[in-house]
């Protein structure tokens, strides 16, 4: 199950989103690639294990004057289906 969390002050915005096992994982970082190289803006992104069976991808959109993160974040949301960010 793929889970999501978002974060942000003044012009700053994160999302995290936590994934499990290798399809996940593709399917998290192929749709993440593909709609952030849609954009301008590009943010400061990684990875790292969270427990032995998730990982999670951080995407950080620092100096965001125009919040064009909270678009970016919201397609990537739709396009994974998921429906609840904490």
């Amino acid at each position: 199950m793929i889970d999501a969390q978002f974060r942000s002050e003044e012009k700053y915005f994160k999302l995290s989103i936590a994934y499990a096992g290798r399809e996940e994982s593709a399917l998290v970082c192929s749709t993440v690639e593909k709609i952030i190289a849609k954009h301008n803006k590009q943010p400061e992104t990684y990875s790292c294990n969270i427990t032995d069976a998730k990982d999670v991808l951080v995407i950080e959109y620092h100096d965001d004057g125009d919040r064009e993160a909270g678009e970016i974040f919201e397609e990537i949301l739709k396009a994974l289906n998921i429906t609840h960010c904490d």
